[in-house]
């Protein structure tokens, strides 16, 4: 039997989404209480003990290298092991996230019982309320939906993405409520383009010297397309005389206005400049000259000393040279 596969890619993704919205509008003072208590857990020196089986074993592994790498200590309790010596890692003070859709799985409820001895919170993801993990649990979060994205409503799609999305914005709201900054981020990624990213300063990367194309006020469009093809660059720097950032002109700039007026060589750059150019301070870090591109959908960002003067430039295409992106 043929299908159209593009048809039903679609309609995978529609039914998920539906569903997380449905899971999205469910989300009351119980997610509050979790983000409070995984954070007094973590402040008091405690860990996060997560556990699932099968599918939402799969999820769970996820959920924890989430947490991990923003600064939340937590591990993964295989439960096969955990009834031969494995509860060994539950400790006073932890807190537990069980993920059971059905809040009845067997291997999962077999479990509780021994970890309702420790002194540890049980906050449970899934779809029933009044279900046995339900009532086992200090705090539920519902992950109900409506239909799986399974033509057969069997295997489990929207369940386990509403439970993924469920630990995304777990340790999202957590990581805001610790306080968890670019800084501590990139303690816990020094490997790779995101380390590199989180690491290294603008001032590490930025076009200066030679390779800053740079023009006093008083110049014209000619000037500044010598400057910027010295200095093999897309932007140049407009100055005032005492040494002020004036504005930015760039090869798209000179794109457009010549368009409209192929002698514009004389123009003066004033005229044709953007005036208050985005601007980052030269310790700010590389991770946040990637936001601010894409927040803003520009090419280049304008760097600055302690004194508000331009020292640098950033283009977009220096991130892909020195692999942090």
């Amino acid at each position: 039997m043929e299908i159209n596969c593009v048809k039903q890619g679609r309609r995978v993704f529609e039914i998920e989404i539906e569903e997380l919205h449905r899971v999205s509008a469910s989300l009351d003072e119980s997610f509050t209480q979790a983000v409070n208590t995984l954070k007094k857990t973590l402040d008091n020196k405690g860990k996060i003990v997560v556990i699932g089986i099968g599918k939402s074993g799969n999820i769970g592994h996820k959920i924890a290298a989430t947490l991990n790498s923003t600064g939340a200590t937590s591990i993964v309790l295989n439960s096969q092991n955990a009834l031969h010596g494995d509860l060994g890692i539950l400790s006073n003070g932890d807190a537990v996230i069980a993920l059971s859709y059905s809040g009845e799985t067997t291997e999962l409820l077999d479990l509780l019982p021994f970890i309702k001895r420790s002194d540890v919170s049980i906050i449970s993801f899934t779809g029933q309320t009044n279900s046995t993990l339900d009532k086992y649990s200090d705090t539920t979060l519902l992950t109900a939906i409506e239909r799986e994205a399974c033509p057969l409503n069997l295997a489990p799609t929207s369940s386990s993405t509403a439970m993924l999305v469920m630990g995304d914005a777990l340790a999202m709201a957590l990581l805001e409520s610790r306080g968890f900054t670019e800084e501590d981020f990139s303690r816990f990624h020094p490997g790779g383009s995101l380390g590199r990213a989180l690491l290294t300063k603008v001032s590490d990367i930025m076009r200066s010297g030679d390779d800053l194309a740079s023009i006093s006020v008083e110049s014209n469009v000619h000037d500044a397309l010598i400057a910027m093809s010295q200095a093999k660059s897309g932007a140049c720097i407009i100055t005032t005389a005492d040494g002020t950032l004036a504005g930015v002109f760039t090869h798209g700039d000179f794109a457009r206005s010549f368009q409209e007026n192929s002698d514009i060589g004389t123009y003066p750059i004033s005229k044709l400049m953007t005036v208050n150019p985005i601007t980052l301070d030269s310790d700010s870090l590389a991770a946040e000259a990637l936001n601010t591109i894409g927040t803003h959908r520009i090419d280049d960002i304008v760097i600055l000393d302690s004194a508000d003067k331009p020292i640098g430039l950033i283009d977009t295409q220096d991130f892909a040279r020195l692999k942090l992106i």
